[in-house]
């Protein structure tokens, strides 16, 4: 990618905020995973990223996490798999001796001019990918969160305003906002707290790999800001959602959008 996504920022000073915390993120190899992985190490976590079959993105990633002083564990699977979804959630158990933050971030899209232009096959995977992998990963690690927990669902700006093309996707979004606010229900008599942020348009590996090349010149231009935001930009509010700062929020969505749900 040129230019390649920013997914650290130097200036960043990690405060103890994650110190000895241990946190599973899905797609963590790339993006917004990476970003927010790295800032989690700052942080003080150590981290075990589900990835599907980037490795080299994700040894990059490992390698941050490290040069941090932390630990990371690199999980290369399905998340569709729940038998995947059992060894990634074991695994960082036995590695780290628990599991304190699920970050549900893996994602795909597949553009489409029109609802006769995705296949049935399309709209299937879509979802498995989306929703049915964060189901599942939050079904499996639920029994070994505790008291102080956090369960982070990345959703989209989609999910609030739409996108003509991404009808499949858009939707798995929404369905994500409306798992978080159900599951930040049911657990939060647990002291596990269950929330989502919503970004906008986001320069990450997805972007190239989904839209046309005359599309990304412009890609970002049509938010507030004019422009597209950066991985780095989000990797914060992970951080708050993970930590005891946001104690007392639940079943929220942080939308970190560029001011575009402003013009819902």
């Amino acid at each position: 990618m040129e230019p390649k996504p920013v997914f650290d920022r130097p200036s960043y000073i990690g405060t103890g905020k994650l110190k000895d915390k241990v946190a599973l993120i899905t797609g963590g190899d790339s993006g917004i995973g990476r970003a927010t992985a790295v800032a989690f190490a700052k942080e003080g976590a150590d981290i075990c990223i589900a990835y599907y079959n980037e490795h080299e993105d994700a040894q990059i990633t490992k390698s941050y996490i490290e040069a941090q002083g932390r630990r990371c564990l690199l999980m290369a699977g399905d998340i569709r798999d729940e038998m995947f979804c059992r060894k990634a959630v074991a695994c960082t158990v036995s590695t780290f001796g628990g599991l304190d933050i699920l970050v549900n971030n893996a994602g795909v899209q597949f553009p489409q001019a029109s609802i006769e232009d995705i296949s049935i096959d399309q709209m299937v995977l879509t979802f498995e990918v989306n929703f049915f992998g964060m189901f599942i990963m939050t079904k499996t690690a639920l029994p070994y969160l505790k008291c102080g927990s956090s369960i982070i669902n990345t959703t989209s700006i989609t999910a609030y305003v739409g996108n003509d093309q991404l009808i499949d996707y858009s939707s798995t979004k929404g369905a994500i906002v409306s798992f978080t606010r159900a599951m930040a229900r049911s657990v939060v008599s647990k002291g596990i707290r269950v929330n989502a942020v919503a970004p906008g348009p986001i320069w990450t590996p997805l972007q190239p790999a989904s839209w046309p090349a005359c599309v990304i010149p412009t890609f970002g231009s049509d938010t507030p800001m004019k422009r597209a935001g950066q991985p780095v930009e989000l990797a914060p509010t992970y951080v708050y959602l993970a930590s005891e700062d946001s104690s007392y929020v639940t079943g929220q969505v942080l939308h970190v959008d560029a001011g575009q749900s402003m013009q819902s």
